[in-house]
């Protein structure tokens, strides 16, 4: 992608090229966002997959392993740029935890507000000069709205919602600092000054998952980095990330992926050459 920004409206005869290249798993080295209005699509990624029904956005960090399988009756947008043009999302600080990152958007809101900047986001794009200022803005203003979205989406009420959100990124800021080294739950829990019980019913609450299970996805996610992008070895990647035994760290890495690290980097490796 030489461009810093592009934009692409799904239509029919987009969704019948991509089907004709029959396009297999792989990487870019920029970052992706689809806006699901109509239909839906299955998305691959790092050997799990997920159907996206619309209304829905869809994000894709740099460098993740994906494919993409459009159905027919798939419509919306696929907006395509470089990490620097957009740098420190929500977006992209949220694919460091989970595979996918998803958001499931109300029927209004894509109706009435998704599309509509979408629109004009691609009429600038299509000028003859256009502004990538505004191209920024207004694209950073859609990632706000989807961030919006996901907080809405969170069963809980609003009160409660008000103080775990921050508590809960707040967590996934600490784990970011430390999830290399070998810490559960009681340390985070320490960290927060909070008893474990309820810093579980915060990530749960926020994220669907336990506070060991988003340490794991954490420390596999790096594991998968290193793996694709170094040539240590998987015992030094395993003992980096806090498994002091090479075995145990496999073991994890095979549960999760239902493949090997060895295994995943031949995979991989084919995949980029």
């Amino acid at each position: 992608m030489e461009n810093p920004f592009k934009i692409i409206k799904i239509t029919q005869d987009f969704v019948n090229t991509i089907h004709a290249k029959h396009e297999p798993a792989h990487f870019h080295d920029f970052e992706e966002l689809v806006i699901i209005t109509q239909g839906s699509l299955e998305h691959y990624i790092d050997f799990q997959m997920e159907v996206i029904e619309a209304p829905a956005a869809s994000y894709i960090s740099m460098g993740k392993m994906h494919r993409v399988v459009e159905r027919d009756d798939l419509r919306g947008w696929v907006i395509n740029y470089k990490n620097e043009f957009i740098p420190d999302s929500k977006l992209n600080f949220y694919s460091n935890f989970t595979t996918s990152t998803s958001v499931t958007l109300s029927a209004e809101g894509c109706a009435d507000k998704f599309i509509n900047l979408c629109e004009i986001i691609n009429a600038e794009s299509e000028q003859e000069n256009p502004d990538l200022t505004t191209i920024r803005h207004l694209t950073s203003a859609l990632i706000s709205m989807i961030e919006l979205e996901r907080k809405r989406n969170i069963q809980i009420e609003s009160t409660a919602k008000a103080t775990q959100i921050p508590t809960f990124t707040n967590f996934l800021r600490i784990l970011e600092e430390n999830f290399r080294r070998d810490e559960g739950v009681r340390f985070y829990a320490e960290k927060m000054n909070m008893s474990e019980r309820n810093l579980n019913i915060i990530c749960k609450n926020n994220f669907q998952k336990s506070v060991s299970e988003i340490i794991e996805t954490r420390k596999l996610i790096e594991a998968k980095n290193l793996l694709i992008h170094t040539q240590k070895t998987v015992s030094e990647i395993g003992y980096e990330l806090g498994y002091n035994e090479k075995s145990y760290f496999t073991r994890v890495f095979r549960n999760k992926l239902s493949v090997t690290p060895t295994e995943f980097r031949e995979i991989t490796r084919a995949i980029i050459s």
